[in-house]
């Protein structure tokens, strides 16, 4: 039996491009990748980007063909859309919209044999650089990772577009990012694989880490601009941190805990109405009760991200700590075979993970009181 060469290995997109108004040149740097694009917007997004997304295409010669989004990156969704990229003949499909319409699409080109590129209209995730989609039931539910030999073409930001979206968005990112270095830090500790498929590079590593500096420094600035929808360059460092730091860093850098208890609580109907990196925070935080992290450690990220507007309660989560047997269900789920939780640096068991989640509750209670933040509200699912 021969054995493998474990191997580093970090991997990108083609293109980043990042700036106010840089829709605008999206024909521009289309043209390099495809004749006959098609796009894919749902209403509202393409309500407000439509305009310059057609004359961008129009200037350049390219033609202007659009699909609506389902609303949910399902298994279903992806073969409906791989079906109307055939239809049209598309040679390369964009996404333009949210880490739920990118993930569709990434997964639709993949299966199509064509490029595709990522338009995010918010900086609430980092799967617009990624070479992974994450696949949820019709319902909403996790269900399985898909992983593609490349990561996307183009990824195109337009921070003006980002800075009119309403804050909680970014508020959102700002959650899936911050765990990029918790989880990258744990992986390196572990030797684990990543998402990337080897062991972690200094290169991935070292880009989760600067996500966490730059956000630090700069996400309560950005969090005010966004509120006056202006772009500053506290915000463009924050844009970057979400989308192109945190991508590389989670991708090359490697998951573990905070992104496995997000999956658990998919499992969960209550949380269904809550952003990713809503859900990511919470996993953050459990990640450090997890680790006996320094208390002050603990102190300092419950009092921050509580500042930047994200939940550090189950209550914020419509989640509470006497309901053990949801709770045991959500760590059930998070710890399945195959979960990054497995990529910690020890061993962690459903009690283990149950009895931290129980204690996150009482923990950013007290903290949050001392520094005088405000009491949680109780988080009202949406019913779909």
């Amino acid at each position: 039996m021969t054995e493998t060469t474990p191997i580093r290995t970090v991997i990108s997109p083609a293109r980043y491009v990042q700036g106010k108004n840089a829709i605008t040149r999206l024909g521009e740097f289309l043209t390099p990748l495809g004749n006959s694009p098609l796009l894919v917007a749902d209403d509202l997004v393409w309500g407000f980007v439509g305009h310059d997304v057609e004359a961008s295409l129009s200037a350049a010669g390219l033609p202007v063909i659009r699909e609506d989004f389902g609303g949910i990156p399902s298994a279903r969704e992806v073969d409906r859309l791989t079906g109307l990229i055939t239809q049209h003949s598309a040679d390369v499909v964009v996404a333009v919209g949210g880490g739920s319409t990118i993930d569709a699409v990434k997964a639709a080109g993949y299966a199509a044999g064509i490029r595709w590129v990522s338009v995010p209209t918010v900086a609430s995730t980092d799967a617009p650089t990624s070479a992974l989609a994450v696949i949820y039931t019709d319902e909403g539910v996790f269900e399985e990772y898909r992983f593609f030999p490349k990561n996307p073409d183009l990824v195109l930001v337009d921070t003006q577009l980002v800075a009119n979206a309403p804050a909680s968005f970014l508020a959102a990112g700002v959650g899936d990012a911050l765990a990029t270095w918790l989880e990258a830090r744990a992986t390196r500790q572990s030797n684990a694989t990543t998402m990337a498929g080897g062991m972690a590079t200094l290169t991935g590593t070292a880009l989760a880490q600067l996500s966490w500096d730059v956000l630090w420094e700069n996400a309560l600035p950005a969090m005010d601009a966004v509120r006056d929808n202006v772009v500053t360059p506290a915000l463009e460092k924050v844009v970057e941190a979400n989308t192109l730091l945190s991508g590389l860093g989670f991708e090359s850098g490697g998951l573990a805990a905070a992104h496995a208890i997000h999956n658990g609580l998919t499992a969960s109907d209550q949380t269904h109405g809550l952003a990713h990196g809503q859900k990511v925070n919470i996993g953050s935080l459990t990640q450090l009760v997890l680790e006996g992290a320094p208390t002050a450690d603990i102190t300092d990220f419950i009092e921050f991200t509580t500042r930047v507007g994200l939940p550090t309660t189950l209550t914020e989560v419509g989640l509470t700590p006497d309901d053990t047997d949801d709770l045991r269900r959500i760590a059930e789920a998070a710890t399945v075979g195959g979960e990054t939780i497995h990529n910690m640096p020890f061993e962690v068991s459903v009690g283990d993970l149950t009895s931290a989640l129980v204690s996150i509750e009482r923990l950013s209670r007290r903290v949050r009181s001392n520094a005088g933040l405000p009491e949680p509200e109780l988080y009202q699912p949406r019913h779909h």
